[in-house]
């Protein structure tokens, strides 16, 4: 049986917390992403912020075909263990060999664990979509984007950015407000496929994240007052309720890159595809 090993990237407090308020967590959200497109790969997964983590049922690197990173609320640039122990069972991951795909948090911790940098964002946070990301000429060759249009929208939250991918990187896509939307970065034994966006996150996890970021959210940024952010999540139930509903996608400014469950998740299926299970292109 093919085998996965899903870091949740949050810690004990933010997972209790999201549990009590009906939200799937990173992990949780990921997993079932996976299994959309994959139903016979078998996931475990890893609280590596918690000081008591494990891998469970006692297995190792040796037992799993490939190694996820979730999306995670902490920032790489910190020296807690929260943070730390994640970079280290990543490296380790890559000394195995294991392939990698990493989502937003993936990718930040990836460029740390390589040598590379990341920043609180200058230009703000980007929340929700982020919006016309466009591969780069090396990008437009490379699998990770078969199952995507020249450029697409994605959903997305993050605060921090990656400053300077590791030596040896491959910059694989950008957008206005982040150069480093997509890359390659070698590490150890292996390559992280990552992005910075979430592909995983379905149209609920972006109304999750608009309830749980919702004074972020109030501001000449995003929205003038909490009516106007709330008149949006209604047209989001709209469409979530009704994917058909052209007149609601219309309004939001959501096509067929985002509301399509496999061209959405376009990423981690290539990646599945091509790393994991190591079909041809």
């Amino acid at each position: 049986m093919t085998r996965l090993l899903l870091i949740e990237g949050n810690i004990a407090e933010r997972r209790a917390r999201a549990k009590s308020l009906g939200i799937r967590t990173s992990s949780e959200i990921y997993a079932l992403s996976i299994k959309a497109h994959f139903p016979e790969i078998a996931i475990d997964v890893v609280n590596a912020a918690d000081p008591d983590w494990a891998i469970p049922d006692g297995r190792g690197f040796g037992d799993y075909a490939g190694f996820v990173v979730s999306g995670s609320a902490l920032h790489a640039y910190d020296t807690d263990f929260a943070v730390t122990n994640q970079i280290d069972l990543l490296k380790q991951a890559a000394e195995a060999g294991l392939p990698v795909f990493g989502s937003c948090w993936g990718l930040q911790i990836a460029a740390m664990a390589g040598g590379g940098a990341v920043r609180y964002h200058p230009k703000g946070k980007e929340v929700g979509f982020a919006r016309k990301i466009m591969p780069t000429e090396a990008g437009k060759s490379h699998p990770m984007f078969a199952h995507k249009p020249p450029v697409f929208d994605a959903p997305c939250i993050h605060y921090d950015e990656v400053l300077r991918l590791p030596e040896g990187s491959t910059l694989l896509a950008s957008n206005a407000h982040s150069e480093i939307q997509a890359a390659v970065i070698p590490l150890g034994k292996t390559q992280v496929w990552a992005v910075q966006y979430h592909p995983e996150y379905d149209l609920q996890q972006v109304l999750a994240v608009y309830s749980l970021y919702a004074d972020d959210m109030v501001g000449p940024d995003f929205f003038a007052d909490r009516a106007e952010l709330d008149a949006y999540c209604e047209k989001l139930r709209t469409l979530i309720a009704h994917p058909g509903d052209a007149g609601a996608a219309w309004q939001l400014g959501i096509d067929a890159d985002v509301l399509d469950d496999r061209t959405r998740r376009g990423e981690i299926i290539s990646w599945i595809e091509t790393q994991v299970l190591g079909e041809a292109g």
